[in-house]
């Protein structure tokens, strides 16, 4: 049994955090590791650049990325899929 590439993409769930480029989001990843040392939880988070083609995404929207290419000097990750749409920027942007 053979994975292929699609298979091994690593997929990571995380918050849009900025959307003011054009196809692009930046996307914060949270994880929370315990520290080998003190043995107490810490949180870390990173930015992620993700591509994106038509959708509309919006600061607070939580979605999910996949790894792919080199698309330019940031970006390798594509976002596959929303999975929460933030419902409190969306009634301010109409306002």
């Amino acid at each position: 049994m053979q994975d292929t590439k699609k298979e091994r993409r690593k997929v990571r769930c995380g918050e849009v955090i900025s959307n003011k480029m054009n196809k692009t989001v930046v996307v914060s990843v949270k994880r929370k590791i315990r520290h080998p040392k003190y043995e107490k939880i810490v949180s870390l988070k990173k930015k992620y650049y993700a591509h994106h083609e038509n959708e509309g995404f919006q600061i607070g929207d939580q979605v999910e990325i996949t790894e792919t290419r080199p698309l330019s000097k940031l970006k390798r990750w594509r976002v596959s899929r929303l999975i929460e749409r933030n419902e409190n920027m969306t009634a301010s942007a109409k306002e």
